[in-house]
């Protein structure tokens, strides 16, 4: 029987293990998918379909709770003004789990956590995406010759500062300086002590 036993530790206490799932959530609203293990995943939609739900009620209270496990106040509001309202058609099933395979070195078994979204934010995001990559595209094509520029510039002060630079001599140089009559040190050996 499984009384009593509610959800997994992960091998941690109760407040590493909390923070563990805190910051999950967060960088699951924030960046909208994360790869994890699955345990972790687990244990991390459980609590960030519960903040959806809270997100999706939008009320002060509400807020107020969501605030005492998120602390960032911007992804407080993005979940509350962004992410809540694509969900207010669908009860539940707000996130995904998609298996990745083992992790080389420890073996652990790896998966994306991401929000379930629409056909039409898929859409609207793959325009934005493409809009993007032309915008920046556009950006690099006017902005290859003064990379040029620049490139030769830098070049030409390496060049200026070698040759201000004062040759050093060479082994023979050296060689020559030192057999030439120059004192040299004395050697010192161990210490000697009285007695």
């Amino acid at each position: 029987m499984r009384h009593r036993k509610d959800h997994r530790k992960l091998s941690r206490t109760h407040e590493h293990r909390r923070a563990l799932l805190r910051n999950l959530v967060t960088a699951l609203f924030q960046y909208e998918r994360i790869e994890t293990t699955l345990a972790k995943a687990k244990e991390a939609r459980r609590l960030a379909e519960r903040m959806i739900t809270f997100g999706k009620q939008g009320d002060v209270a509400a807020r107020r709770h969501v605030s005492t496990f998120i602390f960032k106040p911007e992804i407080v509001g993005k979940l509350f003004e962004t992410i809540a309202p694509w969900y207010t058609e669908r009860n539940g099933g707000y996130t995904r789990i998609i298996k990745l395979g083992r992790r080389l070195g420890d073996a652990g078994e790896t998966c994306y956590l991401e929000l379930v979204k629409s056909v039409e934010q898929k859409e609207q995001e793959r325009q934005a995406r493409i809009e993007a990559a032309e915008a920046k595209a556009l950006a690099a094509a006017t902005e290859k010759p003064a990379k040029k520029s620049k490139a030769a510039e830098a070049e030409e002060t390496a060049e200026a500062a070698a040759e201000a630079k004062p040759k050093r001599g060479t082994k023979k140089d050296k060689a020559g300086a030192g057999a030439g009559g120059g004192a040299a040190k004395p050697r010192r050996g161990p210490r000697k002590t009285g007695g």
